[in-house]
């Protein structure tokens, strides 16, 4: 049987209008299924957040919240909105159904990808970014499972799920909310999200679209988030030699530490995007600084010329060009340098406090992640013996989903549960498939050829290909020589086919030999022979007929009661009565030919020694032997006749 994932919403329908039919994705948060909308005939996909989850009200909110906020988005790159509900304790969210695969299976597929894919792709991501921004909504999830890349070529963002109003400005409080590898500084140190939030994990995702392999890794959520708020992107082009200076550029600009260095929203990345895929000359936004002597004269990026639109986003942000300051370094004097020991300290004093407030909230996101958010683990519960109802149940309970498969097993019966992958005890994440094996009884093997040979030789084959030899069931008289195996019999008694369960008991049918030849003989001599065989002659069973061969009183063969015969069964004698014989009928009279052709026809062989030219002028006028005569068949008549002419 092929795998089924076994899960209590698949089949339901909710609300009567969306008949789910199948799981085609799992999240931190929700399943995903596919569905038919009942109402308009179309199929949607449909998204139930997990049982855990809906169990607390913020959370439930949240999800509310992503219909609210996501309904209200059309973008040919953003995944649409239908429906949002409740029905019996489930909440669900419709959206369109894409057929699709998501960017992070295609750089599963393909490793890295070209300059171009990359541009393309981003583009999109972009695009429908950007309209997310212009309607004041913030994605804050951010990864390339949510970038579907369709089977029609259309490339379209989804998951709101972990959005909210940019004007909000909501925080986090105790939960880190999103994937920890694409999370900015500022939602880790301090739980606040706005556009440029998602532009910093657009830049993570760019960079691993073109290396392959995200910048920050480590064996803790704590570990990557902390460096997430003090350290660089890494430019791409040290990992990849399809990473341009340009989009190099691109994903120093969108990973900038600070928010402010990042382009105000998503529109204003496109603009560079979208002259980079055109060719046109794209204006550096971050540069790396010289090392500079007392006397450089550094420049800022707020002394680039910003086109109208720029100015506008920056002037919406709240920033100026009085937030830089751009002039000549004149030498230090010792008041200089004390005040720069100064701002040293209070730097360091800015740092200390950084660390320590990105610890608190990892520790309390960790919690929260860990404890009962999409990171909170479930125990496998033993669920052997079981049957499958009860099993599946058990697992439920505990936050998880079963995808049955078939397992042979001789211990446990067919149709309950035989055992899990990972097995019992294991912890997992809630909302994590387990393969549940259903039990299939023994393995079935393949049957060994039986009959034909001797019963040891049978034993021997029955053992070696894993079966059990039960018993010679009975014996038989056939054609075979004493001990030939007839056939062979499962438990039930029942002919085995091509395969039998495994350590299954086969029964054996085996031949007596041929029943003793007696044609011949004498009722007495017969009888005799026959019960040396174990066959006991039942007068009632006894025949009498006509034989050529043998003389009448003397014995033909054996008469059977069935066509199958055992020691100790009953046989009756065939007893011969001598030849049979029939009367010469009376064919004086008749013209010639038509006694002869009556004697043909009662079986005998007529003769004349009328030549055939004068058969036509002749008159039987008697046989030879005489009519009544008692003959054998075919015995040979001669005609009498005369000849009138």
């Amino acid at each position: 049987m092929n795998s089924v994932p076994t899960d209590p919403v698949i089949g339901q329908t909710l609300d009567g209008r969306y008949a789910i039919r199948s799981r085609i994705a799992r999240g931190g948060m929700a399943m995903v299924y596919l569905a038919n909308d009942l109402r308009l005939e179309r199929r949607v996909a449909v998204k139930v957040m997990h049982p855990h989850l809906a169990e607390d009200e913020n959370f439930t909110r949240r999800f509310e919240q992503e219909a609210r906020s996501a309904a209200g988005l059309s973008h040919p790159n953003l995944v649409g909105v239908f429906d949002q509900g409740h029905d019996a304790g489930r909440t669900y969210l419709v959206m369109e159904y894409l057929p699709s695969i998501t960017l992070r299976d295609l750089l599963k597929q393909q490793k890295r990808l070209t300059a171009d894919q990359a541009m393309e792709i981003g583009e999109a991501v972009l695009s429908g970014l950007a309209a997310a921004h212009s309607a004041g909504i913030v994605h804050r999830d951010l990864k390339p499972e949510n970038v579907l890349l369709a089977d029609d070529g259309r490339i379209k963002l989804g998951d709101f799920g972990l959005a909210r109003a940019v004007s909000a400005n909501t925080t986090t409080g105790q939960a880190l909310l999103g994937t920890i590898a694409y999370l900015s500084p500022e939602l880790v140190t301090r739980g606040v999200a706005d556009a440029r939030s998602d532009l910093y994990a657009f830049g993570i995702m760019l960079y691993e679209m073109l290396t392959g392999e995200q910048p920050f890794t480590g064996e803790q959520p704590m570990q990557i988030a902390y460096q997430h708020a003090h350290s660089e992107v890494p430019a791409p082009s040290l990992k990849s030699d399809e990473a341009t200076p340009e989009l190099d550029e691109l994903v120093r600009w969108t990973t900038q530490r600070e928010p402010e260095l990042r382009p105000i929203d998503a529109g204003e990345a496109l603009e560079f995007l979208s002259a980079l895929r055109q060719g046109a000359a794209v204006p550096a936004h971050t540069r790396v600084l010289p090392s500079a002597d007392e006397t450089s004269v550094l420049a800022t990026p707020s002394t680039s010329v910003l086109e109208p639109a720029q100015q506008e986003r920056l002037a919406a942000a709240g920033g100026g060009a009085d937030d830089h300051e751009t002039g000549r370094v004149a030498p230090a004097t010792p008041a200089d340098r004390a005040a720069d020991a100064g701002r040293t300290r209070a730097a360091r004093g800015r740092i200390i406090a950084t660390v320590v407030t990105v610890l608190i909230a990892l520790a309390g996101g960790a919690g929260w992640w860990f404890g009962q958010g999409p990171g909170a683990q479930a125990t496998v519960p033993d669920v052997a013996g079981s049957d499958m109802e009860a099993a599946n149940a058990m697992l439920a309970e505990n936050d998880l989903l079963a995808e049955v498969f078939e397992c042979s097993s001789l211990e446990v019966p067919a149709g309950q549960a035989v055992r899990t992958e990972p097995e019992a005890g294991s912890r997992l994440d809630r909302g994590s498939t387990v393969r549940l094996c259903q039990s299939t009884g023994p393995e079935m093997l393949p049957v060994p050829t039986l009959v034909g040979l001797q019963v040891d030789e049978a034993e021997r084959a029955i053992e070696d290909a894993g079966f059990t030899f039960g018993k010679v069931l009975e014996e038989r008289f056939g054609e075979e020589p004493e001990g030939t195996v007839l056939a062979a019999l499962d438990a039930s008694g029942t002919g085995l086919g091509e395969s039998y369960a495994e350590q299954g008991s086969i029964d054996l049918i085996v031949s007596a030999g041929p029943i003793p030849d007696v044609a011949g003989l004498t009722q007495e001599r017969a009888t005799s022979v026959l019960a040396a065989s174990d066959l006991h002659v039942d007068a009632a069973l006894a025949q009498e007929e006509h034989s050529e061969d043998v003389p009448e009183g003397q014995v033909i063969g054996v008469a059977l009661a069935s066509d199958t015969v055992k020691p100790g069964d009953a046989v009756g004698l065939r007893v011969s009565l001598g030849p049979e014989l029939f009367a010469i009928p009376d064919v004086a009279g008749m013209p010639l030919q038509d006694a002869m052709n009556t004697l043909s026809q009662a079986g005998f062989s007529p003769t004349t020694l009328v030549p055939d030219s004068f058969r036509g002028f002749a008159e039987a006028t008697g046989t030879d032997p005489a009519a009544g005569t008692e003959v054998r068949a075919g015995a040979e008549i001669r005609v009498k006749s005369t000849v009138r002419l």
